[in-house]
């Protein structure tokens, strides 16, 4: 890396070497390049070959050309990544020969060995610590307990980075802290299957994002049973590693649609509704194709959170309906599969199940979810008749 010192405060900041930046700018204009072929296709030669053609030709140039332009949308997303990345730079602050000898001595106090300590304000502003430490004890200590005491030192409240080893040793380990959030957060979920069936079509996913909070999904896979199951779970792996790599959430959207629906006879069609949770900033994103409604639950009070968009693999482009909120302390998000509604009353269900959720007093998310869905399941008339899944979030402050 290279650094650039500012004397007065001792601030280096750190950016990438010049030579590896402009080969990622590079890159990303080559994408633009792409992407611009795909969009300045002739569309108007295609639509004068095919005044003449049958239905089944003219539909298979207009799949084309959707096509074209979906993958230019992709090459384009991809170079705005790479210029992210070109652009990342962030403050090393190295502490004052007082601090850091303050920092040691208390360290060493709880059998701590520090070498090295440095601080890092990125590109959020938000405090992270870098520390090369090991273990004078011949127990292990936690990285928690280190937190606990960077946390007093530093007057931030401090976590262990979960990029970063949990015991210390006797050898020297890097050591990454990150802030707290201002929330926290506690899921629940709650199942049943099909009758008859084995396995159920739904799934879900939860998963840690960027530092910066939490993802919950769910894919409810067209029919039941074990197809259904591996069409959902594929879509939760795909957006997965879409959103791991640093893709926004419609450009994920976008591309695992796209592999849906470019698929053929191999893929089904698909819901997904994906729960975006800041916990530094305490707000939620709902992002939904073709997926039951969301409930946020405030006290007694219950908003209800619908689309009416198609699933995925339905068209090879779609606009997926999002939806934010900021949230307060004690607030309950429940997200559901269209098995639950259908369980409750054909046509009222979402009003229903808006009813129940205003009147539940349980606390506890795990608690809630298997309330919700053990209702549900006593509603049901006949057997059971899809696969349900009820995801439950609770959100409070970090105090």
């Amino acid at each position: 890396m290279k650094e650039k010192r500012a004397e007065k405060n001792q601030v280096r900041v750190m950016i990438l070497p010049e030579y590896g930046k402009q080969k990622l700018l590079t890159y990303a204009d080559s994408f633009k390049d792409l992407a611009d072929v795909f969009e300045k296709f002739d569309s108007g030669d295609n639509e004068r070959e095919t005044a003449g053609a049958d239905r089944s030709e003219y539909l298979y140039r207009r799949k084309v050309l959707e096509n074209r332009e979906i993958m230019a949308g992709h090459l384009h997303e991809m170079a705005q990544i790479m210029t992210e990345v070109a652009k990342v730079s962030f403050a090393y602050v190295p502490l004052s020969d007082r601090k850091a000898r303050q920092v040691a001595h208390a360290l060493k106090q709880e059998g701590i060995s520090l070498k090295e300590i440095h601080y890092i304000e990125n590109t959020n502003g938000r405090l992270e610590i870098g520390a090369l430490l090991a273990s004078e004890k011949t127990k292990g200590i936690t990285g928690e307990e280190a937190a606990a005491i960077l946390s007093v030192l530093f007057d931030k409240r401090l976590m262990v980075s979960k990029e970063t080893d949990y015991y210390l040793d006797e050898k020297y380990r890097d050591f990454h802290f990150i802030e707290e959030p201002a929330y926290i957060v506690l899921t629940g979920t709650a199942k049943a299957v099909k009758e008859n069936e084995s396995v159920s079509g739904d799934n879900f996913s939860q998963f840690e994002m960027d530092k910066s909070g939490l993802v919950m999904m769910i894919s409810d896979g067209m029919g039941s049973g074990e197809k259904a199951c591996a069409d959902s779970l594929r879509v939760l792996d795909l957006m997965e590693r879409m959103l791991s790599a640093g893709f926004s959430g419609d450009s994920a959207v976008q591309m695992v649609n796209t592999s849906l629906s470019m698929g053929g006879a191999e893929s089904n069609m698909s819901t997904l509704d994906v729960c975006f949770l800041n916990l530094y900033e305490g707000t939620m994103e709902l992002t939904k194709v073709g997926a039951a409604s969301t409930y946020l639950k405030r006290d007694n009070m219950v908003e209800q959170i619908s689309s009416h968009n198609l699933p995925l693999g339905v068209f090879g482009k779609l606009e997926p309906e999002v939806t934010t909120r900021k949230l307060i302390d004690g607030d309950y998000i429940i997200m559901v599969s269209d098995g639950v509604l259908d369980g409750l009353s054909q046509g009222i269900g979402e009003e229903v199940l808006s009813e129940v959720i205003s009147r539940i007093t349980l606390e506890n998310p795990a608690e809630i979810a298997g309330y919700l869905l053990n209702y549900v399941i006593r509603s049901c008339k006949v057997a059971i008749r899809d696969d349900m899944t009820v995801l439950v979030a609770g959100i409070w402050e970090n105090t």
